[in-house]
């Protein structure tokens, strides 16, 4: 059976991911870093990408980030992790910003005022959410705008593929409200599909039938309408959870979405006016 995408499941293939994402530059010059943020519902695998993408750069398992399934989301503060390049390496050219799981009731999780706050760069690391009164930004700072290296140049959402199905239509609205917000920003959206392997018996056998089965395809079509972003915006993978050992399968599509969001990231750029960049600065 021929592949709905082409994937090269070689050594060769990660290490050149790898050299793509170390080499990376902003096309900004006045950003070092792009700043990625994860949205999704409480143990979808937002701090799992995390741990997983550390990992690989570790060449180890690694687990910065607390990652669970408990029912209620596990990262309260609004955290922005820096990834190094090995132990003693540079950071890499990207920070993955994490936040609180959207809960289905109103008055828990993350309130839309706070995500419009962290898109645009107003929200520091470690600030702790409070799910009855949005952020404040203190009244300086707020009006300002912030610069753009603090504020998101890429928004993940991460949705867990055995659940798309059962994905209740409140959960539905607030995320389209959220899309509505990153929309009128200008920022780039794309999907990372997790805990693929749990979603198919195939893919769980072997990750390289990820692009075989319909089954998955089907899911990622699923996602793309209830969510309104192209299927090539979504990016089916498996977080490391509990394996010992890296995978090769695993880091190759880690990678690729990775990858895939730094390109997301140069298109916001490319849109980006170089006299306001200039004028925020």
């Amino acid at each position: 059976m021929k592949p709905w995408r082409n994937v090269q499941w070689t050594e060769k293939r990660r290490d050149e991911l790898m050299k793509m994402i170390r080499d990376y530059k902003p096309l900004m010059p006045s950003v070092s870093r792009v700043r990625i943020l994860m949205i999704g519902p409480v143990g979808a695998g937002k701090s799992s990408f995390f741990n997983s993408i550390n990992s690989v750069f570790m060449g180890r398992m690694t687990s910065k980030a607390m990652s669970g399934s408990a029912g209620t989301s596990l990262t309260t503060q609004f955290r922005t992790y820096p990834v190094k390049d090995g132990r003693e390496g540079k950071p890499l050219p990207f920070v993955l910003c994490d936040t609180m799981g959207l809960e289905e009731q109103s008055g828990a999780g993350l309130d839309i005022d706070d995500i419009s706050s962290i898109l645009q760069g107003h929200v520091p690391d470690r600030y702790k959410f409070n799910p009855t009164t949005p952020f404040q930004p203190d009244e300086q700072k707020a009006s300002r705008p912030a610069s753009l290296q603090e504020k998101i140049h890429c928004v993940v959402y991460v949705i867990d593929a055995t659940k798309i199905s059962l994905m209740s239509s409140k959960l539905e609205e607030r995320l389209a409200a959220i899309r509505k917000k990153v929309n009128t920003l200008g920022i780039p959206q794309m999907v990372l599909m997790t805990k693929v392997d749990e979603a198919c018996p195939d893919v769980e056998e072997d990750l390289q039938n990820i692009y075989i089965t319909s089954y998955i395809k089907t899911k990622v079509q699923e996602v793309s309408s209830r969510l309104g972003v192209p299927v090539s915006c979504v990016l089916p993978v498996k977080n490391y959870s509990q394996e010992l050992e890296l995978e090769l399968n695993c880091d190759v599509l880690l990678l690729t979405a990775l990858q895939q969001m730094l390109n997301f990231a140069d298109d916001y750029f490319d849109d980006v006016d170089p006299i306001e960049d200039n004028l925020i600065k």
